[in-house]
């Protein structure tokens, strides 16, 4: 049987990794990717900052790692919603829904995403930021476009302000949710959703 590689805290080296990762998102996304260094994030996890480097060559490939498995994760999840053949509204629920989740998840990754992802789409090693923000937009234009289509939502509908608005709707929670709270990812997606398609007012 192999040995597992061990960090000198006794875990396994993935585990530590993983636990060093999760750390770090947190800096990032409470200081800002360029204003962090590796001692401040070593001081974090409370280890000495070249211990950093046993799993990581730089603070770079640490956010690179935090955004590109955050985003796997999330195109995993709404890939397999847009291939379930859901109509436009159902299609609508499950990527908000989805997208709660993925807060719950990753919150520290979104806020990061949501602050830093503009700057870095810029550089070649993260170029993929830029790409999965036209595959975002595309698969919710799409959406409310064929709802539009298919008489699921109002015809005057201007649908990419209404992109726009729910994206953001959506997205800004990362700056308050906190994983553990009161309500499910779920209970908060079925509340947004009661908002955004059918109002606060009351009907009369």
């Amino acid at each position: 049987m192999p040995i597992s590689k061990k960090t000198t805290t006794g875990k396994p080296a993935p585990a530590r990794r993983g636990e060093l990762l999760a750390t770090a998102a947190e800096v990032f996304a409470e200081q800002g990717y360029s204003a962090t260094t590796v001692r401040r994030i070593a001081d974090a996890a409370g280890i000495l900052a070249g211990s950093l480097y046993y799993h990581f060559d730089s603070k770079e490939s640490m956010l690179d790692e935090i955004l590109s498995s955050f985003l796997d994760e999330l195109w995993a999840g709404y890939d397999a919603v847009l291939a379930a053949g859901l109509g436009p509204r159902e299609t609508l629920e499950a990527l908000v829904t989805e997208s709660f989740r993925e807060i719950d998840r990753h919150r520290a990754a979104v806020a990061i995403y949501q602050r830093e992802a503009r700057d870095l789409a810029g550089r070649p090693r993260f170029g993929y930021l830029a790409e999965s923000r036209r595959k975002f937009e595309k698969a919710w234009l799409g959406t409310l476009e064929r709802g539009v289509a298919e008489r699921a939502f109002r015809a005057d509908l201007d649908v990419r302000l209404a992109y726009r608005f729910v994206r953001d709707t959506v997205w800004v929670a990362a700056s308050w949710y906190r994983p553990g709270g009161t309500h499910s990812p779920e209970e908060i997606a079925r509340q947004y959703l009661s908002m955004v398609l059918d109002g606060i007012a009351v009907r009369t």
